[in-house]
Parts: C-alpha cells; sequence; structure tokens
C-alpha cells in the first residue's frame, strides 16, 4: 500500500488506506501509456486487476485511481449487466470521490472543477478540458504542447517518432494526417505533442 500512497496527496492516505484495505483488487503503477490513465480488468486467472500510471501528478492519479475503484465496486455488484461508464458507475464513483473533495487535498481550482465535473462525470477526466487544464498545472515541465495549441497545417511528432500535421476540427477531436501512412487519426484537443 505504502508505493501506492507515495503517488497521492498526503491528506489523502487515511481515507484512501480504508478503502483500499476493503478492496480484494490487485493495484499495479504502469510506466505512462498515451491511449489512458488506468484501467480496471477481470483477468483470464479470475483475479481483477487495476492499472494505473506512473506519474508526478499527485491529483490526477487519485482521481484516476478511484474512477477505477468505481469500476471494481461495480463489477462486484453486477459483473456482466451494465455499461462501462453508465448510471451505476457514474453513481459509484460520485460516492467513493465525494469524501475525497477537500480543500486539504485538492487545492482551487482543482477542488471546484472536479466537483462540477462530479455532477456527471465522463468516461475520462480527458473529456473535460477546463479540469484537464487545471490538472496540466500539477505536471511537470516539458517541451510538449497541447494539440489545440498548434496551428492548422503545423507538424507535430509523438514520442514513438510518428509525425503528423493538424488538420480540421471535428466536434470535439482533431483530424491529424500521420505523413508517412497518410492516413488519418483524431486527437484530443489535449493531447500533448511535440511541435516540429
Amino acid at each position: 500500500m505504502e508505493d501506492i500512497l507515495q503517488f497521492v496527496p498526503e491528506y489523502a492516505h487515511a481515507q484512501l488506506e480504508k478503502l483500499l484495505l476493503l478492496s480484494t483488487v490487485e493495484i499495479k503503477i504502469t510506466k505512462k501509456r498515451l491511449s489512458k490513465h488506468g484501467d480496471f480488468r477481470k483477468q483470464a486467472n479470475g483475479s481483477l486487476l487495476i492499472t494505473i500510471n506512473q506519474t508526478s501528478n499527485k491529483y490526477r492519479f487519485l482521481i484516476t485511481l478511484l474512477h477505477e475503484i468505481a469500476h471494481f465496486e461495480v463489477f462486484k455488484t453486477k459483473p456482466y449487466k451494465v455499461m462501462p461508464h453508465g448510471k451505476e458507475w457514474k453513481i459509484a464513483f460520485k460516492q467513493i470521490l465525494l469524501p475525497f473533495l477537500n480543500p486539504q487535498i485538492f487545492p482551487e481550482p482543482l477542488l471546484s472543477l472536479l466537483a462540477s465535473h462530479m455532477k456527471n462525470p465522463k468516461a475520462s477526466t480527458d473529456r473535460d478540458f477546463k479540469l484537464v487544464m487545471a490538472l496540466r498545472e500539477y505536471d511537470p515541465s516539458n517541451s510538449k504542447t497541447p494539440v489545440f495549441e498548434l496551428e492548422e497545417g503545423q507538424h507535430f511528432e509523438l514520442d514513438n517518432g510518428k509525425v503528423f500535421v493538424k488538420s480540421t476540427r471535428r466536434r470535439k477531436r482533431f483530424e491529424c494526417k500521420e505523413l508517412d501512412s497518410g492516413r488519418i487519426y483524431l486527437f484530443s484537443p489535449n493531447a500533448e505533442v511535440i511541435p516540429v
């Protein structure tokens, strides 16, 4: 449990310990994945697993962990009969996160933005633009830029070396063309990329 507590705000330790002691799910910390911050799944051997990306952003880690614990809680009562981010998960997530909505755990404006987000939580906090931008303030500084800040036609690169050109915006995401293959990909506005 100590390895998990080091990634969350100190004032959240006692509440989180109580929550985790009641849990039978295994929690693993993984290297950063581009497609998700964490996940919950039933493994082939029947055991239950939560994985969370390692990050120095204690607030993002805590929100993600509570999000995945909500999946675990829903699975315990209704393992196959609900939508992954349906009303049962939303209720469980609200109940789990509510005790952590505390100014000693989350500073402003994160606290207010998170409280607003929890009125109708989305499948990912990355879909809440204002919350994502506030969380970015607690990420380590780097040379990356969110896609929405790039000019149309500007080239950018991913960590894997693939180069894209930013194109037009579709409802919530940006079309971007990979230069080598010519394929079109959709990027979240807040996806962090390396301008070229």
